[in-house]
């Protein structure tokens, strides 16, 4: 016999699990000898005492997530046993030295006595442990379900509001799942518990009653010898199967009330929540004490408990007295050293204080008092879960991870002000009421809205608004106006801001981070192989190109891939930010495009572009332009532009060549900020281009 392959069978987990449960089904159909038997039930009871420690020294529940199958299993090894101890009990008249045992040894050779002390313990374990068990299961299952849809809730709002990330969510999400399967199956799981109690009675009664058939009439004994042969051999297997039952119902028990929100065992919490108050065991001294001194009642017990539980108070409170001593001890070194350091601590302390001053938060935003409800949550304030919105969503349409936001109530502020600020400069403000809604429409804002309210002018886009009371806000929006809360405005605001400054935000460290974080999705070998020609330098010029044309950089790997190729040409910054805008000009063309799905463009005449190719810098970074040039091309834009939206209800595109795109963008950011500028190689095969102006000086 090859050892090797049956050692590999037995480490296999699932192959044993499956050989055991067959085994154990046929343990129900195969006769088995009486010292199989023997090793069969003391394995039981092994196994029950298995589970009854695993369950005592569990700290959740969920620790022991395979109890239900495990109690499954369990009930079935037992109840083959009890066929097969019935068979051989009605057969042979003897069960093996286990049951003999406990038949002889345990009960006396009484069967009579056998058989209250059976009846004691199924009645133990049917009525109070497994009725108690089954109990606590069902209504741990069902508050768990009830609280499932609350917990889920709490979950998504610490994800909303930052406290947690992605991961982490996930994991109590399984966890959360995790429970709630667990306690439902353990609901159906206890049943099985309840019905091998109820088996165990009908096994025994079969057991006696077949005992007497089979003695007195095939066998022609006598009514006592009978009795006494086959009850006694019955009572000792229902003694040897009830003892694993009750232990395992105690299992079941301890496991489904198991509601510790410590992580200690439960016989910490025990020893901790009951005996470690001394008060209490000095009460329960002085009361047995009492007792034990009163005539008729017995002495000795009751003072030798009495001693036992004063001298455990004792003890306690000694060592709550020594805790008490280092603690205070301690507390006075603590004063010692901060006197003796006091004199360093103040030396420190202006150098430190000038220190902190000199940091910087890169995105800050300042209240006046009456807004800083906004921020609490008890009262309402969902301004701190928009802020943590608003910082996903910029990941997604820039591709950017924004610092932290800070937020902080400034009383030299109005009350209703706030103001945001970018590297500790303000750079806008507004003012928000927040009891008040702000009613917005793209028409007459306020001429034909009969409410009263506060004129205001929209902070984010500059739109004539009106602060409404909340009784008119749904005569306002049935008005045709859009209606947004004080924490809307100002996270509308934010978001804006944040679009025009995305290009002054990013860091080179915050290059830096995309870049390690491309490493871990991608491969580390492949990522240095591409900066291996190009440094996080020239990354972050071409990214701080891309957005502050609000070009997204998501596609960090195309990105990358094209500063390296084209970096072995030229390491001109310019050149590479149009080669990466060629690279992405699908992404470009799609955030262009009009609402019917093409792309509307205002092209500039010949004559134009080589005006300002002339007028180039050798370096290609600035344009020298006649001034009485300049002048007639803004006014023929402005004409062309307000044509185009005119007949188009939309926002065109100023369409040029790839190689005075950055110059003409330089030339009308500040007049134009929000006009996109693209190239001719900027414009995807499949896009459906419409031009409808061109301008000509």
């Amino acid at each position: 016999m090859d050892f090797t392959k049956l050692s590999n069978i037995l480490k296999n987990n699932d192959i044993v699990l499956a050989i055991g449960l067959v085994v154990i089904v046929c343990m129900m159909v195969i006769p088995l000898p009486a010292p199989l038997l023997d090793i069969l039930l003391t394995i039981n009871i092994s196994l029950a005492v298995v589970i009854l420690l695993v369950c005592l020294y569990t700290q959740e529940p969920l620790d022991y997530s395979s109890f239900p199958t495990v109690l499954l299993i369990a009930t079935l090894f037992r109840l083959g046993l009890n066929v097969s101890s019935t068979r051989l009990i009605l057969l042979q008249g003897q069960a093996g030295n286990v049951i003999s045992s406990f038949g002889q040894f345990v009960v006396g050779g009484n069967y009579v006595v056998g058989a209250v002390i059976f009846c004691i313990l199924v009645l133990i374990n049917f009525m109070v442990i497994t009725g108690g068990a089954t109990r606590v299961a069902e209504v741990s299952a069902r508050f768990t379900l009830d609280k499932m849809p609350g917990k889920q809730l709490s979950i998504d709002a610490d994800l909303n509001s930052g406290l947690i990330d992605e991961e982490q969510a996930k994991e109590r999400r399984r966890k959360l799942e995790r429970e709630t399967d667990f306690y439902g199956t353990m609901d159906g799981a206890s049943k099985f518990v309840k019905g091998d109690a109820t088996a165990g009675i009908v096994i025994t009664i079969i057991n006696i009653v077949g005992g007497l058939v089979i003695g007195i009439i095939q066998q022609g004994r006598a009514l006592q010898d009978a009795l006494s042969t086959y009850t006694i051999l019955t009572v000792g297997d229902g003694l040897v199967s009830q003892i694993p039952a009750l232990l395992i119902s105690t299992a079941t028990g301890l496991i489904v009330s198991r509601a510790t929100g410590k992580d200690e065992s439960l016989s910490t919490d025990i020893k901790n929540e009951m005996f470690s108050d001394p008060r209490v065991l000095g009460v329960v001294s002085g009361l047995l004490g009492v007792m034990g001194i009163i005539p008729g009642m017995p002495t000795a017990p009751f003072l030798l408990i009495a001693a036992l539980a004063g001298g455990l108070a004792f003890m306690k409170t000694k060592e709550k007295t020594e805790v008490a001593r280092t603690e205070e001890a301690k507390k006075v070194e603590e004063e010692k050293q901060e006197k003796l350091g006091k004199k360093e601590k103040r030396a420190k302390a202006t150098k430190e204080s000038v220190m902190e001053l000199l940091n910087i938060d890169t995105i800050e935003i300042e209240v006046g008092y009456r807004l800083v409800q906004l921020l609490n949550v008890e009262m309402g304030g969902d301004l701190l879960e928009r802020i943590a919105q608003i910082r996903r969503q910029t990941a997604l349409d820039l591709g950017i991870v924004l610092p932290s936001i800070r937020v902080r109530d400034n009383l030299q502020l109005s009350p209703n002000s706030y103001q945001i600020k970018l590297k500790g400069v303000a750079l806008e403000s507004g003012e928000v009421y927040p009891e008040r809604y702000l009613a917005m429409t793209a028409g007459d804002p306020v001429g034909n809205l009969t409410v009263n309210g506060i004129h205001a002018i929209e902070p984010a886009f500059g739109l004539p608004a009106i602060w409404i009371e909340p009784k008119d806000k749904d005569f306002a929006e049935m008005s045709g106006y859009t209606v947004v809360s004080a924490s809307a405005v100002i996270s509308t605001h934010i978001t804006e801001v944040i679009k025009k400054c995305a290009y002054e935000i990013v860091s080179r460290y915050d290059i830096q981070q995309l870049i390690d974080n491309l490493k871990k999705e991608i491969s580390e070998d492949y990522v240095n192989d591409i900066m291996k020609d190009i440094t996080i330098g020239d990354v972050q010029i071409v990214v701080q190109n891309l957005l502050k044309e609000n070009v997204a950089i998501r596609d960090l790997k195309t990105i990358l891939e094209t500063i390296s190729l084209q970096a072995k040409i030229n390491k001109n910054p310019t050149y590479l930010t149009e080669c990466v805008r060629q690279a992405l000009s699908r992404n470009i063309c799609k955030q262009n495009l009009a609402d019917t799905g093409d792309l509307y463009v205002v092209t500039l005449s010949p004559d134009i572009e080589n005006t300002i190719a002339k007028g180039a810098s050798p370096d290609g970074t600035s344009v020298t332009l006649d001034p009485s040039f300049t002048r007639n091309l803004f006014d023929k834009m402005n004409i062309e532009l307000e044509k185009a939206i005119t007949a188009t209800n939309n926002q065109p595109v100023i369409l040029c060549s790839s190689p005075i795109r950055m110059l003409f963008r330089k030339l009308v950011e500040r007049t134009y900020p929000q006009i996109a500028i693209m190239s001719y190689n900027e414009i995807s095969p499949n896009v459906k281009v419409k031009s409808v102006g061109v301008v000509k000086v």
